[in-house]
């Protein structure tokens, strides 16, 4: 297998350019991983969200991030990210579509980004037809998206500090606010929909119901391995493992506070997975004494804008990845193409095409059923991850096997077969949780739970016969770049 070595100038100007500290690759993973999409399905579970979190965080979230930092400090696969490390073990083909499907997973996930976005704004301007009707639903998302996709010439430079505010007025502090509310609400004694104990937090039956309930759970930390290729830049790299629990430490207390303060203040059935967050805003402030009725909407606000943030940086991010497979000629030479400030924008506009395509397949089956579209989409989001993940460690699993005296600044552990056995530990729950995924979220109508497994397998296929239909004429698109 082929090494790529940089000449120790090259390392030295890299390194003096993007040296980071610990904090900073904290608060670079934390923007990917941390999100709200799913505290309102996640306060539907109930207490048991904090065994599913650790569950999620401890036991699959923690070895993912190590693993994948293991693999981007092999000598000459510190650049490309999951398209080099699975192209190394797995090979061209494999590397390939590792990434595409990466990047496309995504199209999908938009959609349920869309869907928070235009819930919180039907609660700040009291206009539930905004939810309830799929047309001006559609076209509310098609606003979004394509307003996004033209910020998108400014640079991705600019997108990302723009990203980074909205990520901090929009998702953080809402996120705090709420906490803060529901400990005041506590500390007032206020009536609550369960309490914590050990009966309630460990499920008893291991039911479809319950199976279904942890899938998004795994999404909740999905996109830690993003920043692993910067674990060469770290000043210590042994401080990576280290950077990974304080992230998991930090989205696990996020997200179960944040859940819990939705579902042991609303009760179950008037939770919906688009408006959750902003209607358990309002009801948490005025119930506490504070004016909800504005508040909320100031945060509705805040909260839409946030997700916009994080739109333009998914939007941004995994095109950068596709544009250099597509200057390698893994694309036809037409999206080999940037624009002056180095934007690949037909990538962008490509990626804007197949949301769309999306949104018009969930959004006017689902009807007046907004949760619905939020859930399938949810749903096809993580198995489409899911199988992201499958590859990679599966890659893993070889380079170990095959490939240990490859050199590395960073080791998931000291012992070989350790980490071989963590990693067949995570393979196992990542298929598991894969073919659960196509199980109807609950509270899927019967009459659409058909459409939700149909949707979901053909949204699956796609993912994964697409790149390799690409990947048989990518011979040719090579010969004309």
């Amino acid at each position: 297998m082929e090494e790529i070595n940089e000449t120790p100038a090259q390392l030295e100007e890299d390194h003096k350019y993007n040296s980071l500290t610990a904090v900073k690759l904290f608060a670079m993973t934390s923007s990917m991983v941390i999100s709200v999409n799913e505290l309102a399905p996640f306060g539907k579970t109930g207490p048991t969200a904090l065994f599913y979190l650790l569950l999620a965080g401890i036991i699959w979230f923690i070895p993912i991030t190590r693993i994948s930092g293991e693999m981007a400090s092999v000598n000459g696969w510190e650049k490309g990210g999951i398209f080099t490390w699975v192209k190394g073990t797995l090979g061209d083909r494999t590397g390939w579509t590792a990434m595409f499907m990466q990047w496309i997973h995504i199209t999908v996930g938009m959609n349920t980004m869309m869907y928070v976005i235009i819930g919180a704004l039907s609660i700040t301007f009291n206009t539930p037809w905004f939810n309830t009707t799929p047309a001006i639903r559609f076209g509310l998302m098609m606003i979004i998206l394509w307003g996004i996709v033209l910020f998108e010439m400014v640079g991705i430079k600019k997108v990302g500090r723009v990203a980074e505010w909205l990520f901090a007025m929009g998702i953080a502090l809402p996120v705090i606010l709420l906490i803060i509310c529901f400990f005041v609400y506590l500390i007032q004694g206020r009536p609550v929909q369960f309490t914590l104990n050990w009966g309630n937090m460990i499920p008893h039956e291991l039911t479809g119901a319950t199976l279904v309930a942890f899938v998004p759970f795994m999404l909740a930390f999905c996109g830690g391995e993003a920043s692993a290729p910067n674990v060469k830049y770290l000043k210590k790299p042994s401080q990576y493992s280290k950077v990974m629990l304080a992230l998991a430490a930090t989205a696990i207390c996020f997200d179960l506070l944040g859940s819990l303060a939705i579902g042991m203040t609303v009760p179950k059935g008037s939770i919906q997975n688009s408006t959750g967050f902003v209607y358990a805003f309002e009801s948490l402030l005025n119930s506490i004494g504070l004016p909800g009725n504005i508040l909320a909407k100031i945060i509705g606000v805040l909260l839409a804008c946030g997700v916009v943030g994080e739109l333009g940086n998914w939007l941004a991010g995994p095109s950068q990845g596709m544009f250099e497979a597509a200057r390698e000629g893994y694309m036809p030479k037409y999206f080999a193409h940037a624009t002056k400030r180095d934007v690949p924008m037909r990538l962008i506009v490509l990626q804007a095409l197949i949301v769309t395509i999306s949104a018009v397949i969930v959004t006017f089956s689902s009807g007046q059923n907004a949760d619905f579209a939020f859930n399938v989409s949810l749903a096809a989001t993580t198995a489409q991850y899911l199988i992201v993940y499958i590859v990679m460690l599966v890659a893993y699993l070889v380079l170990k096997a095959k490939h240990e005296n490859l050199k590395r600044t960073y080791y998931m552990s000291k012992s070989k077969i350790w980490s071989m056995i963590v990693a067949v530990i995570a393979l196992i729950i990542t298929i598991v949780a894969f073919f659960i995924s196509f199980m109807p979220a609950q509270g899927t109508p019967h009459n659409l739970r058909g459409l939700y497994v149909g949707t979901m397998i053909g949204m699956c296929l796609c993912t994964v016969i697409l790149p390799l239909v690409i990947y048989h004429y990518h011979h040719g698109f090579k010969k004309k770049n």
